[in-house]
């Protein structure tokens, strides 16, 4: 079946809101109809004068206080049924936004992390909040606008068709007229491709905007602008661009539409004369011509509207398609009979894997048949160059992505024959790069487990060697971290990550360099920490200090993607392979100091040794 587009799905997206919606309409449709009532009810006044033009005095008052009775009526009632409108289409308009949201962020929750690497942050947090508001402002306020501007139009016609055919023509003509323009607007052939080339550089502005933030430290040092931000500025510049071209496109077509409804006189009074001068007599037709011409400002008035609702409704479209987009994208799919493991070794039998690229000729495998296993209760250690394959094995155990050929499993089970839920309760992950969201830092350590007693909290952040920075902080657990909030310092963040880790207590875990931000003291503690949160787990620890894996079970050696070696520190350095290649320049490391012309080299003791003295 064709998925639908634009405002069809989007209606299709708030049937389950319908009846709220339909209320809304009716509500709506009789606001529209009470809106009217007051002209009517200067139509009457005005023909009962006009009968008694000769003697004002003779007109009935009594018949025009009533009618002034009931365009007062009239109006409260209008302004009744629509706040009652409205109050039903903001309630199923937030429903809508949330139901919108959570099923966008539940989805994006499940997709593969190859997905969020390959999208801008600008874009996702737009379309979650920007693409979104824009439903809800069509629900809330637009499909309301739209069922009283097709109300007030029909009735509007019909009464004047009544009244005076030859002069409800000359009053739908510009109706028409300017309806056609707005459709050729809406439906040109340039039209959507210029809204998606709109959202596009607004989507590549956003992306641009938070790197230019989040980089701030580094434009400043280097003493840069918006301007030497090449990036960001030409992103700005092409949206400048094209928004002066998209305004450029519709700028006819709205002076037209515009001219069009501010001229009704200008197609009634010519037709009217015409007719009135054939009975100039005729009190009744000039009534009615009096009618046309009040009524044509209420006609004018909500094709206004219009002219806004088919701009909305083109954002409404685009917006539509990138959340389908987002929707149409597959997640990691679940299995049908879902399985548990009893032990939890990680066994990883002839894995390859490979990121998606959209050039697939250049892309490589981050892992070519890889084959080990990481013992239950034991410390297993990745080590090798930059771009081994390193993350991509640990981001594979808790299966951020799938691997392409050969299998990941716990303690028997492949991973890919798990619930999510059990996955990530069977693994904990203290990243490199600790993340840490706006929230106290009680929530912090407890956000995968809201429901924990604060006793258990407290417990998890002594043994993480984290209680003491935390009670010297001016409001304890309660004080409000990450952006926007008190800063910690890198080692001090990696510590409530590893009280996060200690509290979920997963029988697996596994650590991508998380002592990598902590100064000398720091890495004391974090190793404590460590050591406290490592007890009778399945341990895989990816280390660039290789002095901290010395003691690992075992070490996984990867170049390239392969595994290369495998085994005990003593062991693979008696080898004399990549491993004692790596630990000789990791020693060494220790040893350079600054000469005295800025150059590094080796003190004079090693110097000696090195240049065989």
């Amino acid at each position: 079946m064709t998925q639908k587009k634009g405002i069809a799905r989007l209606l299709e997206m708030t049937g389950e809101k319908r009846g709220l919606l339909i209320v809304s309409g009716l509500l709506s449709s009789l606001s529209a109809v009470f809106m009217l009532v007051p002209y009517a009810s200067v139509y009457f006044i005005l023909k009962e004068l006009l009968e008694h033009a000769s003697n004002p005095s003779s007109a009935d008052g009594d018949f025009m206080i009533r009618w002034g009775v009931i365009a007062l009526i009239g109006l409260l009632a209008s302004l009744v049924t629509m706040y009652a409108g409205g109050m039903a289409s903001h309630i199923a308009a937030f429903r809508i936004l949330y139901g919108l949201r959570v099923r966008l962020t539940t989805h994006i929750g499940r997709l593969p992390l190859g997905w969020l690497n390959g999208k801008s942050t600008g874009s996702v947090k737009k379309t979650l909040e920007q693409n979104v508001e824009k439903v809800e402002t069509f629900v809330a306020h637009q499909l309301p606008d739209l069922v009283q501007v097709i109300v007030t139009t029909i009735v509007t016609i019909a009464v004047m068709f009544y009244l005076n055919v030859w002069l409800a023509v000359a009053c739908v003509l510009p109706i028409l007229v300017g309806l056609s323009v707005q459709m050729l607007l809406l439906k040109g052939s340039n039209t959507q491709y210029n809204v998606k080339g709109y959202y596009d550089a607004l989507d590549r502005m956003s992306g641009s905007a938070v790197q230019y933030i989040r980089g701030m430290p580094a434009i400043k040092v280097f003493g840069q602008t918006v301007h030497s931000f090449r990036k960001f500025y030409a992103d700005m510049i092409h949206y400048r661009d094209f928004c002066v071209k998209y305004t450029d496109q519709f700028q006819n077509g709205y002076l037209i539409f515009k001219v069009i409804l501010g001229s009704f006189a200008a197609f009634i009074l010519p037709v009217g004369v015409f007719l009135l001068s054939r009975d100039s007599g005729s009190v009744a037709f000039a009534s009615v011509l009096l009618f046309f011409l009040i009524m044509a400002p209420g006609v004018s008035a909500p094709m206004f509207k219009i002219m806004s609702l088919t701009s909305t409704l083109r954002d409404i479209g685009e917006g539509v398609n990138r959340m389908d987009s987002i929707f149409a994208e597959k997640p990691i799919p679940e299995p049908v009979n879902a399985k548990k493991p009893a032990t939890f070794n990680i066994r990883f039998d002839n894995v390859s894997f490979s990121y998606d690229s959209a050039q697939k000729e250049t892309s490589s495998e981050a892992l070519s048949n890889v084959t080990f296993t990481a013992y239950q209760g034991q410390v297993t250690a990745l080590v090798g160059p930059s771009g081994a394959g390193k993350s991509t094995v640990a981001n594979l155990v808790p299966r951020f992505w799938d691997v392409k050929e050969g299998a990941v499993s716990i303690g028997g089970v492949d991973i890919r024959e798990m619930a999510t839920p059990d996955l990530m309760d069977t693994v904990a992950f203290v990243f490199q790069e600790t993340f840490l969201f706006y929230d106290t830092v009680f929530n912090n350590i407890a956000v995968g487990r809201p429901d924990v007693r604060p006793e258990e909290v407290y417990a998890a952040a002594k043994a993480a060697q984290c209680h003491d920075f935390i009670s010297r902080l001016d409001q304890g657990y309660e004080t409000l971290i990450g952006e926007g909030g008190v800063h910690l310092s890198g080692g001090e963040e990696q510590r409530v990550a590893v009280a996060r880790a200690i509290l979920k207590n997963a029988p697996i875990l596994v650590l991508d360099e998380a002592t990598a931000f902590a100064d000398p003291e720091n890495e004391y503690e974090m190793q404590l920490a460590l050591k406290q949160l490592t007890k009778g787990k399945t341990v895989i620890v990816i280390a660039h200090r290789l002095s901290s894996i010395k003691d690992a079970d075992q070490i996984i050696v990867l170049n390239e993607g392969s595994l290369f070696e495998q085994g005990k520190h003593g062991d693979l350095v008696a080898a004399n392979g990549l491993y004692a290649k790596m630990w000789r320049a990791y020693t060494g490391a220790d040893r350079w100091e600054m000469g005295e012309e800025g150059e590094l080299e080796l003190g004079n003791k090693h110097a000696t040794a090195y240049n065989g003295g």
